[in-house]
């Protein structure tokens, strides 16, 4: 239950930052918005690992989704960061 509550804060933090990069220019804002749509499937993820119909098995195929898309999100977030550093 501890990874739960560290990963949402983790997500509601990301979520935050990606909004703060949106508001930088319109590049970054079009860049972001397909990023910000991943997160609702975050949350969702998130949600059904603590589902009790679920089995544990299932809860933590759930968690490792969340986790890793939110790595994979992260990892975009970054490389269109050093691409626009780059330009």
């Amino acid at each position: 239950m501890e990874n739960v509550k560290e990963i949402n804060t983790i997500v509601d933090d990301y979520e935050h930052m990606l909004r703060k990069v949106e508001a930088i220019n319109a590049d970054y804002e079009k860049h972001t918005a397909e990023l910000f749509a991943a997160l609702d499937t975050i949350r969702a993820k998130i949600k059904m690992s603590t589902s009790n119909k679920a089995s544990k098995k299932m809860k933590d195929q759930f968690f490792d989704e969340a986790s890793g898309t939110l790595k994979d999100n992260l990892e975009e977030l970054m490389g269109i960061l050093e691409q626009n550093s780059q330009d």
